[in-house]
């Protein structure tokens, strides 16, 4: 499970992620939605442990991002939005290296299976800085995917993939729920969010402003079941006008 507590994280004098609490359950997909600016971004790379939260706690498993770092990072699997592979290792050493990392150098049975539902496996000797973009956004999942992680972060994953592997993509994160795991996924597809997550969490400046499955969303704002998650995430995100 993730548990973001009170989370509050501060820029100079600007508050990007102000009091922020949420859980992500045992075999949960929650979106984290907002508009440009409303800390989505800031959160994902707190709970990675990119950025030091300014106060609050953030727990992945049991484990405190802050005070027990090591745990934390063995329960989390991450895809950042724009990832950065090594440039000079090839698909199949990163995926090598991602496992020794994590002393779980026997998970690599699955690496022709994960490589090639990723279209990557005629790739697997190919140095990293050969990649395009969706190449390089598929070799991070693949990452992501070859060690046993309890909770799941993605940063826009879909951004760049072609259709086949966004498909393929958004099934290996049902599998994953499938089996218990937690998966947070921060993204702007709200027509994708609205179909894969079990439930949304929407941010404005910083703050949590909505919570809840598209159906209880619905009845907070009286909508009628034909609106959309985008219909209700434009109404509560709408800035008034001056």
């Amino acid at each position: 499970m993730l548990q973001v507590i009170e989370l509050t994280k501060q820029f100079g004098g600007m508050t990007a992620v102000d009091r922020l609490s949420f859980t992500v359950g045992d075999g949960e997909i929650v979106g984290l939605l907002g508009p440009n600016g409303a800390g989505k971004t800031t959160t994902i790379r707190c709970v990675a442990s990119l950025l030091q939260p300014t106060s609050g706690h953030i727990l992945l498993n049991g484990h405190d991002v802050s005070d027990d770092p090591v745990g934390a990072k063995r329960a989390l699997a991450f895809v950042p939005e724009v990832p950065n592979p090594y440039e000079m290792l090839t698909v199949m050493e990163h995926l090598r290296f991602v496992a020794a990392a994590y002393g779980m150098e026997e998970e690599l049975v699955h690496a022709e299976e994960i490589l090639t539902r990723l279209d990557l496996w005629e790739k697997r000797g190919d140095l990293g800085a050969s990649l395009s973009k969706g190449m390089r956004q598929k070799l991070a999942c693949a990452c992501a995917f070859i060690h046993k992680a309890q909770v799941f972060c993605f940063d826009e994953p879909l951004i760049g993939l072609d259709p086949k592997g966004m498909r393929e993509l958004k099934a290996m994160i049902m599998e994953r729920r499938a089996l218990g795991n937690s998966v947070l996924i921060s993204t702007h597809m709200l027509d994708t969010a609205e179909r894969l997550c079990d439930r949304v969490i929407i941010l404005k400046r910083g703050q949590l402003i909505a919570e809840g499955t598209v159906p209880e969303l619905k009845q907070r704002l009286q909508s009628s079941d034909a609106t959309s998650l985008e219909d209700m995430f434009l109404e509560l995100t709408e800035e008034p006008i001056a």
